[in-house]
This record gives C-alpha cells, sequence and structure tokens, in this order.
C-alpha cells in the first residue's frame, strides 16, 4: 500500500482526480477498499488540493460521485450476484466474519445502514453489495447512497485538505472518529424513538 501512496503523492491535476475518484468508485464496486481504504484515496486528494496541486472543489465533486456510482455498482453486483457473491474466491478472501458484521448491520438498521455505513471501513465497502443482496428498493438505496456518499467524501476531502501534509497523522484517528460518530447517531435516533413512543403512549392514556 505505501507504493501506492508513493505513487499517488506523485500526481497532480486530471490524473489525481482520475485515480483517487476510481479508487473511490472501486472501493464498494470491486473491493477496493479492502486493500487500500477510500479514506486513505480521499484524504490524500484533499492533501494534494492544499498543495495546490488539484483543484479542491474539483476533487469534492469528483469523489462524490465516484462514491454515489462505486456504491450503485456493488448495489447491481450484490443484487444479481446474490449469495454465490459470498462463496466465490474474492468473496470468501473478505471472510465470513466480515460479512456477517455487515449483514447484522444491514438488518439492524435497513436503508439508514447506507448511510452510516460510510464512515467504518468494512461496512463501507459491504454494505451496498448486501443492500442488493436483500432486495433494499433501489430508490431507498440511492437516497441514503447519495446522502452518506456525499457528506462522506466531501468531509473526508475537506479534512485531508486542512490537514496537508500531516494527513497521515490524522488517518487511523479519523476511522475512529466515524465510527463513534455512527454510535452518535444510533443512539440520538434510539433516544428520539423513546421519546416519540412515549408520547404516543400518553396520548392515548389521557381519557
Amino acid at each position: 500500500m505505501d507504493g501506492v501512496i508513493e505513487t499517488l503523492t506523485a500526481l497532480s491535476g486530471w490524473a489525481a482526480l482520475l485515480v483517487v475518484g476510481g479508487l473511490a468508485f472501486g472501493e464498494s464496486a470491486a473491493f477496493v477498499g479492502l486493500v487500500l481504504p477510500g479514506e486513505t484515496a480521499l484524504l490524500l486528494g484533499g492533501a494534494l488540493a492544499a498543495a495546490g496541486r488539484v483543484s479542491l472543489p474539483a476533487m469534492v465533486v469528483v469523489s462524490s460521485v465516484a462514491a454515489i456510482a462505486g456504491d450503485s455498482v456493488g448495489y447491481e453486483v450484490g443484487r444479481w450476484s446474490g449469495p454465490p457473491l459470498r462463496r466465490s474466491r474474492p468473496g470468501r478472501w473478505v471472510g465470513e466474519q466480515r460479512w456477517s458484521r455487515a449483514e447484522r448491520f444491514v438488518a439492524r438498521h435497513g436503508p439508514l445502514a447506507v448511510m452510516l455505513g460510510r464512515w467504518v471501513g468494512v461496512l463501507r465497502t459491504l454494505v451496498p453489495a448486501l443492500a442488493g443482496m436483500n432486495r433494499m428498493p433501489y430508490r431507498r438505496f440511492l437516497l441514503f447512497n447519495a446522502l452518506g456518499g456525499t457528506a462522506w467524501a466531501t468531509t473526508v476531502v475537506m479534512v485531508g485538505y486542512l490537514a496537508g501534509a500531516s494527513w497521515r497523522r490524522i488517518e487511523n484517528h479519523l476511522g475512529e472518529a466515524g465510527a463513534g460518530l455512527v454510535v452518535l447517531v444510533l443512539l440520538c435516533l434510539a433516544a428520539w424513538w423513546l421519546i416519540r413512543r412515549r408520547r404516543r403512549a400518553r396520548r392515548r392514556a389521557r381519557p
């Protein structure tokens, strides 16, 4: 992976946009994220923009579009390949433990998993395929995919831009922060659901 990063740091202009966009696309479309996490590519893309070697707005747009398109392809792969995908050579390489973890996440949170899964490495790679396997309606998938993909790509590129040459120092912490964000959002949603449920119960209890 270090060799890939060294190659990326030497790029600029359209070459940088194409490579970073390609890695963001391939993360879910071809399981590239299990080798080179998309966050790493986007962080580096932001750092290249900070160094003036590529346009920041262009990097944000290309990264967002690529992330959304990659998840859409991952959805179609899961939809048409189904369970045999898990039994294939790439699927076995992923590992049953990773598949099971992502499967539980999708089963528990439904379409919301598509958006929240963006912030956790292995989920970012596997959730789109599982959404397709489970026949999640594509319009619903696309909505949460677009929301999550745009927010994730923009945030990570901007973090890389602000970090500049120090982007490697925050690489691991960004993953931890993403997982923490997912937990926080789920806790807020659980609290909202409980409050709403209690209000309904009180209304029904009124004479």
